[in-house]
């Protein structure tokens, strides 16, 4: 190992941590502590509980794994003593790669457990003990009321994207999990946003929690937003040519159904493009060799339902295209926030009907202030006015 690995930057230095936890900070490439990571790694450090409410893409997966290895290496014993929940099998892989890098010089073990592939190899890696869990509760779940995985042991638990295990359904689930938990443990919970629901689910679960909200949930001053008024049958013409423009590297078009996200996928292929579709009917494999494929390049457009809007961390993306406008402000900003991730610029296009203008006034009234509407050349479609409230503050987003 190069001297340039052995050690991360004076900023994460403060912290006080094992050596083989900085190594893997280093090897990792991070530089200076997140907002959210300064803001949480202390308290998670001494013990506490907390509660942090940021968007994707603000470096929560740190701030969590950083307290984790630091405890299971103060005391070393058979695991699993550390459960991590996610809403998506996209987004436990994704938390899974993060921290086996994090923690590839501390001899600790992981392992992902989710539907959509055989529990036979889930069952096989439980039986080695693994230190660390990161699971998807219908799955969990399931293996536990199967008795093939212990919680009685589980010392640190942590909910990421709790307001996404809402809207998927899962808080039953989760708290059936919770409650097979040990009494006393650290419990972490990191969210978005706050629902009632997910509100009530805190009160529960936390106890005098320290509590990080990051200054706002509108999406990073970094992204160009922009909204497109066309016709239904020229959307494609329009897509196109979005793909066309300066500055495109790579990116991902969000469909409103999975049939949709399909035939776009199929269409850009023929078109010239090399285009990918991510939806729930895909199986797992199918799934994870599309993300693959574009988080190497192999693809430039990953054509997603909503199932992608949370947890895909992919740094290269140039332009997120709502090819339907999402139908809610959490939908908005969760799709844009794949764009403009660790403090990168993005573009964000947006394409829209009279149908869908109650959403984009709702969503200007959330910016308080109107967003650019732009026409591509040649495509029909006309410019709509802007919300009336906002029109004498027309500086864009």
């Amino acid at each position: 190992m190069s001297e340039t690995l052995s050690r991360p930057s004076a900023g994460f230095l403060q912290f006080s941590l094992r050596t083989q936890v900085e190594r893997g900070l280093a090897a990792i490439g991070f530089v200076e502590p997140r907002t959210i990571q300064a803001q949480t790694i202390p308290a998670a450090l001494a013990g506490r509980d907390v509660l942090g409410l940021a968007q994707t893409g603000t470096g929560k997966t740190a701030a969590f794994v950083v307290p984790i290895l630091e405890r299971l290496l103060s005391n070393r014993r058979p695991g699993p003593r550390a459960l991590i929940l996610a809403p998506t099998r996209e987004l436990a892989t994704q938390i899974h790669v993060e921290l086996k890098t994090l923690a590839q010089f501390t001899g600790l073990k992981a392992m992902t457990i989710y539907g959509g592939v055989s529990a036979q190899g889930q069952i096989r890696e439980l039986r080695g003990r693994p230190d660390i869990i990161v699971a998807c509760p219908g799955r969990l779940l399931d293996l536990h009321e199967r008795g093939v995985v212990n919680l009685r042991g589980i010392e640190v638990v942590v909910l990421d994207e709790a307001d996404h295990m809402f809207d998927m359904g899962f808080l039953p689930d989760v708290r059936r999990i919770l409650s097979e938990l040990p009494e006393k443990r650290q419990s972490l919970m990191f969210s978005a946003t706050m629902p009632t629901a997910v509100r009530s689910l805190a009160d529960g679960l936390l106890k005098e929690p320290h509590v990080v909200e990051l200054k706002n949930s509108l999406p990073p001053a970094q992204i160009e937003h922009a909204l497109y008024s066309v016709s239904e049958h020229r959307k494609f013409d329009l897509l196109q040519q979005l793909l066309r423009e300066d500055g495109f590297t790579s990116a991902i078009v969000f469909s409103r159904t999975k049939h949709r996200a399909r035939r776009l996928a199929e269409n850009l292929s023929r078109s010239g493009h090399d285009a990918v579709a991510l939806q729930g009917n895909m199986s797992q494999a199918q799934r994870d060799v599309a993300m693959a494929g574009f988080r190497k390049g192999r693809f430039d457009v990953l054509v997603a339902t909503d199932i992608a809007a949370r947890g895909i961390d992919v740094d290269h993306v140039s332009h997120v295209i709502n090819f339907d406008f999402p139908t809610t402000l959490d939908a908005y900003t969760h799709r844009i926030g794949r764009t403009g991730r660790s403090e990168r610029s993005g573009k964000a296009y947006s394409m829209f009907s009279s149908e869908d203008l109650p959403n984009v006034h709702a969503l200007e009234r959330k910016f308080g202030r109107a967003i650019t509407r732009r026409q591509a050349p040649g495509v029909d479609g006309a410019i709509l006015p802007t919300n009336n409230r906002l029109r004498r503050r027309r500086t864009a987003v």
